[in-house]
């Protein structure tokens, strides 16, 4: 099965490259990260400066240049096509009921500012108090409901800033 990759070198060169091509390079790892390569009948050193494979990003230096480099399999770019990212998280800005129920406790106010997991309130239902947390840290906007409230399965209660 060939492998094809998606590169681009300093936000500007955009190519693909296939697994039979990387094949035919001629290299010599000198080094962890320094690498002498033979291309087309000329010489160049090689060192990866910075790596990061999360973001699938690399810093290169040939010959004293420094190349910044995105490489992205076939799967990566599936995967970022359908709206998913791999590493990337969403930002909450909405807490909505996740059942009907009741609020029985509201912990925060409008401007509050609150950490990630901490309780926002106490949602009622089927006779089991739900704490509701924080997904993420923020300050807090709107506070649609009160205590004492029925609320609907997908009512906003909290919005963030």
């Amino acid at each position: 099965m060939k492998h094809a990759y998606q590169v681009k070198v300093n936000d500007t060169f955009d190519f693909k490259i296939d697994e039979q091509a990387v094949k035919k390079l001629d290299t010599l790892q000198v080094s962890d990260s320094e690498f002498h390569v033979l291309h087309n009948h000329l010489s160049y050193k090689t060192e990866i400066t910075n790596a990061n494979f999360n973001e699938k990003s690399y810093s290169v230096k040939v010959n004293n240049t420094v190349y910044h480099i995105n490489i992205h399999h076939e799967l990566d770019i599936l995967i970022k096509e359908m709206g998913f990212e791999i590493g990337i998280t969403k930002e909450v800005n909405e807490i909505k009921a996740p059942m009907p129920g009741l609020i029985l406790e509201i912990n925060v106010q409008i401007g509050s500012e609150v950490k990630e997991d901490d309780t926002l309130l106490i949602l009622e239902a089927m006779k089991m108090e739900n704490a509701l947390t924080s997904p993420r840290a923020g300050i807090i906007k709107t506070i649609s409901v009160t205590k004492g409230e029925t609320v609907d399965k997908n009512q906003l209660l909290i919005e963030f800033e």
